[in-house]
């Protein structure tokens, strides 16, 4: 045992109530872990998704990378990075993740006639992998979160599984042996007490006198609760 007991029925009175609590909370715990496995599947398709998207604006943008540096006076790499992210919550088995909701881009400004017409195309199409982009960085956050908080409650159902329920068994085990074996000791002793008083009233100078002698029936002591 980690812990050393003390061998009374105080003490079995606590590794009982201390056993109950782990066996009630066990079955919470369990059904956390199996909440918080299924929502990381989701989360794993979720992924998968957001990684095809990404790859799907990518591949349309890429035509634009050879010319993005000749188009004069106009920065599409900063008119396409975000001015704001906006994120919402949601609770999924007790643990709060960010949920995605939608970008904000700085305002264009440059003249219509003064640059090429394939601009907003291209800060369109880069906008949309930007977009790709933060929307998997969320998932990969969601993932985190939710895998840390699997991990607790693995570490937990284990601790309570393997160690905590297993003590207060073997606990309650000795503890009821100690207290059987201190019964019947006591219960021995007590019938000796018995025989010797009433031996002792046979010896008696008047055999006619009579001994009111009260000798409580330890036979019918309560026995320990095993």
């Amino acid at each position: 045992m980690a812990k050393k007991i003390r061998l009374t029925r105080p003490e079995l009175k606590l590794q009982r109530d201390s056993l109950q609590r782990y066996e009630r909370y066990l079955p919470t715990l369990k059904l956390k872990q199996q909440q918080l496995q299924l929502s990381l599947r989701q989360v794993a398709a979720a992924r998968r998704e957001a990684e095809a998207l990404l790859k799907r604006a990518t591949d349309t943008f890429e035509p634009y990378q050879a010319i993005l540096n000749d188009v004069a006076g106009v920065n599409v790499r900063e008119l396409a990075k975000p001015t704001d992210i906006r994120t919402g919550s949601e609770n999924i088995a007790g643990v709060n993740v960010p949920v995605f909701e939608s970008l904000e881009f700085p305002t264009v400004s440059y003249s219509l006639f003064a640059t090429p017409a394939w601009v907003d195309a291209t800060i369109a199409d880069l906008r949309t992998v930007t977009q790709r982009r933060v929307e998997m960085d969320i998932v990969d956050q969601r993932a985190t979160l939710l895998q840390r908080e699997l991990t607790k409650i693995i570490q937990r159902v284990n601790l309570f599984e393997k160690v905590k329920i297993p003590e207060a068994q073997e606990a309650i085990r000795r503890i009821r042996i100690r207290l059987g074996d201190e019964m019947t000791a006591g219960v021995g002793r007590a019938k000796i007490a018995k025989g010797k008083l009433v031996g002792a009233s046979h010896e008696s100078d008047d055999p006619n006198e009579p001994h009111d002698v009260m000798v409580p029936d330890l036979d019918q002591q309560e026995s320990v609760d095993t």
